[in-house]
């Protein structure tokens, strides 16, 4: 008869390593088809930057690199942002 659960730790079904991964992949292909959308609603209706910044968000837990773009957006936020408060005022 098989075990069941934590006992039978041999099983891939139960090693962490393998749902570790699968974890990993998902997170990394929801964050690229976040990003396509962004990408094309940059040329179609739809707030291509927020979708922009919200898949970098998810990819910046896997990649340097989205991690230094997502830093830099936000900083440019703030630029515009600074800017738009001084033509306010």
């Amino acid at each position: 008869m098989r075990q069941v659960g934590p006992e039978s730790a041999h099983d891939p079904m139960y090693d962490r390593n393998v749902i570790d991964r699968i974890k990993r992949l998902i997170k990394i292909v929801v964050g690229f088809t976040v990003l396509a959308a962004g990408v094309a609603m940059l040329v179609l209706p739809g707030p291509g930057w927020v979708v922009i910044a919200v898949a970098l968000a998810i990819l910046a837990g896997e990649f340097v690199w989205a991690r230094r773009l997502l830093d830099r957006l936000k900083e440019t936020g703030a630029k515009i942002n600074e800017a738009i408060r001084d033509v306010r005022k």
